[in-house]
């Protein structure tokens, strides 16, 4: 018998499809169908956002719900694309690390009204009076919601890659591209997909600020939850924003089930440990599409394509290695680099000076850094609330992967509330009690950011070896001193990502959490964020730089006194291998 004769029925076998071929064919096709129908959306006339102006009615919900996530999804996609480029290029080269980390700092903590100041005219005018110019203005709202704790997981997790896993690639003479894609990517990716879950949820977090944009005279509002909320809280109509509430909620479990359950579930295989784990998490979903027969036969194409292209001996520059070969870096071309950064840095100083002086006094400027150092203590105390909080329950959600199963929706539920969605109570509270806004206004601006820590802990919990956690118990480690030799080092990398990140995103936030409103009664808290949201509704353009210029040198300051050491202290003695 010939091989063909042997390989043809094997392969007629392996294409005729089978009951569980259908149900994901189902799938695939819904799937489908929504995206080209919320794709149609995009190209209509911007007059059509005149002629159908958001409604309250429920029954427009479900289209709402579309439209939002598909922008999610799209900024998703752009987020990672840009994770793996920034933060490769980033971990790889000891100079341009010198200049993103610092840059990755001060674009997490720029208000997302501040990229909107800048971006939503840009938008509209690469696509004059088209919907896709304001959808994409949008979509950029959410990639600067999304990205950076992503940028940081990976950055964070290729730093951290176990020596003896270095010394396995360099044995077998694996080229640059070919560690990224078979240690760096794989040992990244528990931590990078539970911040895109975080993420996803981040973008639910500012949805209303991104779908109902008003700079100064441009006011563009878009067919999405975070519109239907803003017009809800103008309306003060309680039961449109408890139904807002119950479609997120769906719309969340609904992507759990069919997106981030299944990606977990494929993602355990990557956990770096030397025994097998005792419970491992499963997804439904994942599980169909490993039973078919017709659609895995279909994929063999695209997975002999990927392997291909990982297998690629492609080598990576020598300016992009770690250490070089030849001994240690040129002297010469360190100083000509930081002498360019120093250059370049100037320049944007006095350009920003130039802009500002102006228009503002000296005044201006130390008013906003009084502003600034009022923000900057409600952060620190709202982390440090958010650490006694967090840690221990994500541990003890981390190391039972059952138990993170159940508790990952309503994660991401909590996540992605709103801050918004807490005025009407806050503001009601606040007002009924005569209680201090400056005081009680600041739980929101943690709202949504403190899981940031929650989620890295999670990930940096579901990632530690279950070896050692074996070890631990034969040596009997228990109580504060498993605490303390245990998990807490295994987590410290994790956690200090998961800081750093909500940090930043505690400044991002208090641009909504300092000014709350409720129909016609409105609450401002003393701060940075009320400054330049102020600024921003106003069209002062100068005071909304010089706002997002203080909490940049602010959050950088911080970050480099504090999160920096630490970070350092935990890639040198905390190091797995």
């Amino acid at each position: 018998m010939t091989l063909k004769e042997m390989l043809t029925p094997r392969l007629g076998q392996a294409l005729r499809p089978n009951i569980w071929d259908a149900v994901a064919l189902i799938l695939v096709i819904g799937a489908m169908v929504l995206i080209v129908y919320g794709g149609e959306q995009t190209t209509l006339p911007l007059s059509a956002l005149d002629t159908t102006p958001v409604s309250l009615d429920p029954a427009n919900l479900p289209v709402y719900a579309l439209r939002t996530t598909m922008r999610m999804l799209l900024a998703i996609v752009c987020s990672i694309v840009f994770t793996f480029s920034y933060a490769a290029l980033a971990a790889k080269s000891r100079r341009a690390e010198i200049v993103l980390i610092p840059l990755l700092d001060i674009l997490q903590s720029v208000p997302i009204l501040g990229f909107l100041t800048f971006t939503v005219v840009f938008f509209m005018n690469l696509f004059p009076g088209n919907v896709l110019g304001a959808e994409l203005a949008c979509v950029f709202a959410i990639f600067t919601s999304q990205a950076w704790n992503m940028t940081f997981s990976m950055y964070q997790s290729i730093r951290n890659v176990p020596k003896d896993l270095e010394e396995a690639t360099q044995s077998f003479h694996l080229s640059g591209w070919q560690r990224f894609w078979r240690l760096d990517v794989p040992f990244a990716m528990p931590g990078l997909i539970w911040n895109t879950m975080m993420s996803m949820s981040g973008g639910w977090f500012f949805v209303v600020a991104s779908e109902a944009i008003t700079v100064g005279n441009t006011t563009v509002t878009l067919p999405g939850i975070g519109s239907y909320v803003a017009l809800g809280i103008q309306r003060q109509n309680l039961a449109a924003i408890g139904y807002a509430i119950l479609t997120m909620l769906l719309v969340i479990i609904a992507y759990d089930q069919l997106l981030f359950r299944p990606v977990v579930a494929w993602a355990d295989k990557f956990r770096f440990e030397q025994t097998a784990s005792g419970e491992v998490p499963s997804s439904w979903v994942l599980d169909l599409f490993r039973r078919t027969r017709a659609l895995r036969a279909l994929t063999h194409p695209f997975a002999a394509l990927n392997r291909a292209i990982s297998n690629l001996r492609v080598a990576l520059p020598a300016s992009l290695k770690m250490t070089a070969k030849n001994g240690p870096p040129s002297r010469l071309i360190d100083v000509l680099w930081l002498a360019l950064v120093a250059a370049s840095t100037f320049y944007a100083g006095l350009r920003a000076y130039q802009y500002l002086s102006s228009t503002l006094r000296l005044s201006d400027v130390i008013a906003a850094f009084g502003f600034g150092l009022i923000t900057l203590l409600r952060v620190i105390v709202l982390i440090a609330l958010a650490t006694l909080i967090w840690v221990p329950v994500g541990v003890w959600i981390g190391l039972r992967p059952k138990l993170a199963e159940r508790i990952q929706p309503l994660a991401q539920f909590l996540a992605a509330f709103p801050a918004n969605l807490a005025f009407p109570v806050f503001v009601v509270i606040i007002v009924r009690y005569g209680l201090n806004a400056n005081v009680w206004l600041s739980p929101l601006m943690i709202l949504g950011t403190q899981w940031y820590i929650l989620f890295n802990v999670i990930a940096g919990a579901s990632a530690f070896p279950t070896d050692l956690r074996e070890a631990a118990g034969s040596f009997h480690l228990k109580g504060w001193r498993w605490w303390i030799k245990v998990i807490l080092p295994g987590i410290f990398p994790y956690y200090i990502t998961g800081a750093i990140t909500a940090s930043g995103g505690s400044w991002n936030a208090s641009i909504v959490a300092e000014v709350a409103s409720w129909g016609d009664t409105h609450l401002t808290a003393a701060g940075l964020g009320a400054y330049i949201a102020t600024a921003t509704e106003a069209g002062d353009f100068p005071r909304v730089v010089l706002g997002i210029s203080v909490m940049c040198i602010l959050v950088t300051l911080f970050n480099r006194l504090l999160w920096r050491p630490l970070y350092a202290f935990g890639e040198r003695r905390l190091r797995l291998g």
